[in-house]
């Protein structure tokens, strides 16, 4: 396989501290030769830089990424958040670690962005496997910037004026009306899942790329117009968001570690590995408040 260098968007990247292969045309790279235990400056400059370009990056044989050290990287990226606005932490010293275990119904076998029903969601995401079944459990990721891309000029101009209404109850809501203990999220207490509204259409805060940044995991509709039109237009979007030239999937390995940019891109975990188990361990990056292309 060719191996590409990083884009030259940085002085780390311009100097070939990565060694990138990428995976798909648009989406997907596998970055070879980093110990993310032990990364340097450069090298944390230079996958910041690898993550807006190529919205997801593949890690193998990271066995020393214990939980420690996952959440030191994810300070070294940026702002860690809590593990979840609904769900605790793993346990009491790692709060900010979201286990996703399928013995205890941690699995998300729905096309999502990660918590986009809250005002400010995620940058990014870095996941580590604990436990693998023997056969399934791939994950894949679709790129929202090429789907906005892609799709023809006057539907652009439709989803760049949309608003989408984002609601976490369908997923948390049994979650958090059973649970009397509250965690926070930026500092706030969850006590009630409020739908939030973000564009339809987001400029992505670094490279100034727009992307649909819709999903059916928490988007309930869309504002101000019809339920036949929102129920139409989505299935529109997720249709086309989720055709096989826009996404990379990955089948996992012990010692895999893979980061995302949740601002551009929507993932799936498949759901096909029977009742063997599969345990993850998430970190979440702090992120800003979805700009569509108007600026608000």
């Amino acid at each position: 396989m060719t191996l590409l260098a990083v884009p030259t968007t940085t002085p780390a990247a311009e100097s070939g501290v990565l060694e990138v292969e990428r995976l798909e045309p648009s989406i997907g790279a596998r970055i070879h030769g980093v110990d993310l235990s032990h990364v340097t400056d450069d090298e944390v400059r230079a996958i910041r830089t690898a993550l807006a370009e190529y919205k997801v990056l593949f890690f193998a044989d990271q066995h020393d990424l214990h939980p420690d050290r996952q959440i030191a990287l994810g300070h070294r990226l940026g702002e860690v958040t809590e593990s979840h606005p609904v769900v605790p932490g793993v346990d009491d010293q790692h709060p900010e670690i979201y286990a996703l275990d399928s013995s205890t119904g941690g699995f998300a076998d729905v096309w999502h962005t990660d918590v986009t029903f809250v005002r400010r969601p995620p940058l990014g995401s870095v996941l580590r496997a604990v436990v693998l079944p023997l056969t399934g459990g791939d994950t894949q990721w679709a790129d929202l910037e090429l789907a906005y891309e892609s799709l023809s000029e006057p539907v652009r101009r439709l989803a760049d004026q949309l608003v989408a209404v984002h609601d976490g109850t369908r997923e948390f809501g049994y979650y958090l009306a059973q649970r009397e203990e509250r965690t926070k999220w930026e500092g706030e207490e969850f006590r009630a899942l409020v739908p939030i509204e973000h564009p339809v259409v987001r400029v992505h805060p670094e490279t100034g790329r727009r992307s649909l940044f819709v999903n059916p995991g928490f988007v309930s509709h869309l504002a101000d117009v019809s339920d036949a039109e929102s129920r139409s237009l989505l299935d529109l979007f997720y249709a086309h968001i989720t055709k096989p030239e826009h996404i990379v999937r990955h089948r996992w390995s012990v010692g895999d570690v893979v980061m995302w940019d949740n601002r551009s891109t929507v993932h799936y975990a498949n759901r096909d590995y029977g009742d063997q188990r599969r345990v993850m361990h998430r970190i979440t990056l702090r992120g800003d408040q979805p700009v569509g292309p108007g600026g608000a």
